[in-house]
């Protein structure tokens, strides 16, 4: 394989279609959130066509019928770049390794290449493979097996005796103690107080063979756990001294990764991830698209147009991401590295610390001295955010300031419009948290879902849990995942969309979204979904219906409000 800069002059393209008419934009938009420029739309649609028409390397990117192998689908990105003789071009990445490589004639190189077979990496790399080669051989060795076998059988036998002396025990003491009755209800006798310690001495003697019995099986069982404890010894060794090699590894590698922005001011990955929460880098942070885009643009002296990131084959069964949709840069690897590197340049102010709530009104459906039901507005906080203050429960505390407690009893997700319930006391707050734990109360969502679902109504039993390298992200993980329910029903079929009603038995965060978009659920996005979809004026999505049992009167109440959509 060639090296980098024998790549260099393949790596700025000039764009094959005709660019005339397109307006540049006048900032640079905000990678973490925003919608891909036309001009950058269009070097995108020429990568892609490059990706369907290439011969230059093979990859499978599991979109062949009835490919149900590993998820190899991959998130490429351009960026609209001006050189330094002022012509319009463009850039191409990909995240992570491409066709088992990280150095192609199309793509930007890496930041740094960890890849080489006389670098550090491979070098590295081999003694944990070896180390992994020396686990396996000790944990499959006919030794081990047999001896972790003795245990098991060992340990069952000894539970099966133990319970068979203890209830023939049992037994005895039950006899003997109809024995006694029937010695106390007779006339004395010569033999009565022989008779009695016979008994006892009977009883003491089940107390002693059960004792003894549980010595002999303590002794036993300490003595084969101490051979599989030795082996064990060996094996958890070799995984500390694996796990601390790789923990190297990987510093190593993070301190190779050096970033830089427009001035060509240059950090290091580690120092970079010092402010986060994680407070040192996750895991393939600097190998994402984006980041190799910037770097080599800065690097170069390009200025930096547009960006546009696009993923291209099947969806990992963990996550949704869907053939030929946009997406932003992630948050958990991305974010960071970009804060620093894009310093310095004209860009869209973060449209995520503007309050989308200004100039929307709650409005009041149901109410009574006791609890509230309030409509809120899509793109409208349920409660403070990190950066927004304003949410229905600031507003809602405003309103009923004599109202104690947390007063609002569940959320919706802020894109998400609908019925919210709310209490005026604490009492009433934990009495209708209660109705909830419970899943007593009963809630419906209205949904218009992309495309056209075929059968009539099903039940969705995926569990979930936060995408910890990209939040607010939910994926599918039956490993970590909290249970979530969603029964479903078409309403009507129009126009290429469908619409639908949700019943959550759950209530997870993006619940209905997740399920909706994931393959193994409905496989339909909400409309205007921008996480799992594709962004339109608003998410599809709406909270039209909630019954629950007043807390005090102890009526059973409907609420609804239609969906403006």
């Amino acid at each position: 394989m060639s090296n980098p800069s024998e790549l260099t002059s393949s790596y700025f393209q000039l764009f094959q279609t005709s660019i005339q008419g397109i307006t540049l934009p006048e900032k640079f938009a905000y990678p973490m959130h925003y919608e891909p420029h036309e001009i950058a739309l269009v070097a995108a649609r020429e990568l892609q066509h490059y990706l369907q028409t290439q011969t230059a390397w093979e990859h499978d990117f599991g979109m062949a019928p009835g490919n149900d192998g590993e998820i190899i689908g991959k998130m490429f990105g351009v960026l609209v770049v001006k050189n330094s003789q002022g012509e319009l071009g463009y850039l191409c990445a990909v995240s992570g390794k491409l066709a088992g490589q990280n150095l192609h004639e199309k793509f930007v190189p890496p930041v740094f290449d960890i890849l080489p077979e006389d670098g550090f990496f491979r070098k590295g790399e081999a003694v944990i493979t070896e180390i992994n080669q020396r686990v396996m051989a000790l944990e499959n060795s006919s030794d081990f097996v047999a001896a972790l076998a003795q245990l098991h059988d060992a340990s069952r036998q000894a539970d099966n005796e133990l319970a068979a002396i203890k209830q023939r025990n049992q037994q005895r003491k039950e006899a003997r103690s109809e024995k006694r009755k029937v010695l106390d209800a007779q006339s004395p006798m010569e033999d009565h107080d022989l008779q009695l310690l016979m008994l006892g001495n009977e009883s003491i003697a089940d107390h002693y063979e059960l004792k003894q019995l549980k010595k002999y099986w303590k002794e036993r069982l300490t003595e084969l756990e101490k051979v599989v404890a030795d082996y064990r010894i060996g094996i958890d060794n070799l995984k500390e001294e694996r796990k601390q090699r790789s923990a190297a590894l990987q510093d190593e590698i993070f301190d190779q990764f050096h970033f830089v922005n427009k001035a060509l001011e240059k950090r290091s990955v580690g120092d970079i991830f010092k402010g986060t929460v994680e407070g040192r880098p996750v895991a393939g942070a600097g190998e994402c698209a984006a980041p190799k885009l910037f770097q080599y643009a800065f690097l170069n002296q390009f200025e930096p147009i547009a960006l546009a990131e696009f993923w291209w084959g099947q969806s990992p069964k963990t996550e949704v991401r869907i053939h030929g949709h946009y997406y932003p840069a992630c948050r958990g690897k991305c974010e960071p590295i970009l804060g620093h590197m894009l310093q310095g340049i004209h860009m869209d102010e973060n449209p995520l610390k503007n309050n989308p709530a200004e100039g929307k009104d709650l409005t009041v459906i149901w109410e009574d001295e006791h609890l509230v039901v309030i409509h809120k507005p899509h793109e409208f906080l349920s409660a403070p955010g990190k950066r927004i203050h304003d949410s229905v429960l600031t507003r809602l505390k405003d309103r009923y300031p004599e109202a104690t407690g947390p007063i609002i009893v569940h959320r919706l997700d802020m894109s998400t419009s609908g019925l919210l319930l709310a209490a005026k006391s604490l009492e009433i707050y934990i009495n209708l948290q209660s109705q909830f734990i419970k899943r007593e109360v009963k809630k419906r969502y209205v949904a218009l879902l992309e495309g056209i679902v075929e059968a009539d109504e099903g039940l969705i039993d995926l569990p979930l849990r936060v995408d910890l390298e990209d939040r607010p992200r939910q994926l599918v993980c039956y490993e970590h995942g909290k249970p979530a329910q969603t029964r479903w029903e078409v309403i009507e079929r129009k126009d290429g969309r469908t619409r639908v009603h949700l019943y959550p038995f759950t209530g997870r965060t993006h619940q209905l979204r997740v399920h909706a978009a994931h393959a193994l659920g409905m496989n339909h996005p909400i409309v205007g979904d921008d996480l799992y979809g594709r962004r339109s004026t608003r998410l599809h999505l709406h909270a039209e219906r909630i019954e629950f049992r007043h807390p005090v009167s102890g009526e059973w109440l409907v609420i609804e409000a239609a969906a403006a959509f």
